[in-house]
């Protein structure tokens, strides 16, 4: 069976910088820095977490996944604090994401209900909470582990409503979910998909703009301008871009692109350049 995560992955992968390891006392804020999301994990203590007008109190030891920019705050006891290991996230292609866009705001799981995590998380902690050589290399790679466990539990558990994670965790359509990840400049046809899901073209067409949100062609679209605009970041020629996700010229590329982004690539380039140029602030704990 084709890896539900495994195109996603290598071609939107997450990458974690630690910035927290050891007890928060009292009041902490991490702000909302325009760029990256968060994950923290609770190893002890009791934790009350506010972000706009919400809060959610943690009493276990816990997992907190913030996967787009947003300012949160932790309140602990100012004496004892909690032993937390924090890290910001980077989705490669930012909010343009199709796994951090595909979240909610806020997850928080208990960290006994992540399958398969405890030897990876008693590692962590034990790297996290200790003086050694490469320690934070270490760590880093860890939360990039963890955060795959993670989209794992959610998709098996089939705890995201809508959107990608929910087709991957439809066990008909994420079969051809994979089919159009794996192989986006396929010319594909609303029968061949379903017949990638062994589903009939009108329940396979009900199936996936229920579960997904979108129609299967227009999902095609915007994954197929993801991986476009992967490739300018990268400096490709936007010719050989549109042969590689699936569109006979340049022209066809750009007026899929303006349909899915509001922008055509060069005018997207320029806007990004901007956001560069003018640089991001940093969120801390």
């Amino acid at each position: 069976m084709a890896d539900r995560l495994a195109a996603l992955m290598a071609h939107f992968p997450v990458s974690a910088q630690v910035f927290n390891t050891g007890a928060l006392c009292g009041l902490n804020t991490v702000e909302d820095d325009g760029a990256r999301g968060q994950l923290h994990l609770v190893r002890s203590g009791s934790v009350e977490v506010r972000y706009r007008s919400e809060s959610l109190h943690v009493n276990h030891p816990s997992l907190l996944l913030f996967p787009r920019p947003l300012r949160h705050q932790f309140i602990t006891d100012p004496t004892r604090g909690a032993d937390m290991v924090c890290a910001n996230l980077s989705f490669e292609g930012g909010a343009g994401n199709p796994v951090a866009s595909a979240l909610p705001d806020v997850i928080c799981l208990r960290l006994d209900e992540i399958e398969g995590a405890e030897p990876v998380l008693a590692l962590l902690f034990e790297e996290a909470f200790q003086d050694r050589c490469g320690r934070v290399a270490l760590i880093e790679r860890l939360f990039e582990v963890v955060m795959i466990q993670v989209l794992r539990r959610l998709m098996e558990n089939g705890a995201v409503q809508g959107g990608l994670l929910s087709g991957l965790s439809h066990p008909r359509l994420r079969h051809a979910l994979v089919s159009m990840h794996e192989a986006p400049a396929r010319e594909w046809t609303l029968d061949e998909l379903a017949g990638a899901a062994g589903m009939s073209r009108s329940a396979f067409a009900t199936a996936f703009r229920e579960t997904v949100g979108v129609t299967p062609g227009k999902y095609l679209q915007a994954w197929r301008v993801s991986l476009a605009q992967k490739a300018l970041r990268r400096g490709r020629p936007l010719k050989i871009i549109a042969a590689e996700v699936g569109y006979g010229s340049e022209a066809a590329l750009s007026r899929a692109f303006k349909a899915h982004s509001g922008m055509s690539p060069r005018e997207w380039s320029a806007a990004r350049a901007d956001e560069v140029h003018g640089g991001v602030g940093t969120g801390a704990a």
